[in-house]
């Protein structure tokens, strides 16, 4: 009896944690224009200077109607500094 009550309890915690696992994948990221420093037509450097492609491309007009966007029409790898300004954007 004691056996079954232990087996029991262990597809309980089983079946649990694998429900969480799914519940966690299940999670939105969404773009936050916020930490964008610079975006260009193929992509966009963040304020700690990463640099990353456009996921999706209402992304571009989400950040460009974003208060304060320095946006520019052309690939980043136009300037010799690969577009990364270098100016402290306080926000």
């Amino acid at each position: 009896m004691r056996t079954i009550v232990k087996a029991a309890a262990i597809a309980a915690l089983m079946g649990t944690s694998a429900f969480g696992a799914a519940k966690a994948a299940d999670i939105n990221v969404t773009f936050d224009p916020g930490t964008v420093a610079y975006g260009y037509t193929d992509g966009y450097w963040t304020r700690d200077h990463v640099w990353h492609k456009w996921e999706r491309p209402d992304y571009v007009e989400v950040y460009r109607k974003h208060p304060g966007a320095h946006y520019y029409e052309y690939r980043h790898d136009r300037d010799a500094n690969m577009g990364w300004r270098g100016e402290v954007i306080v926000k």
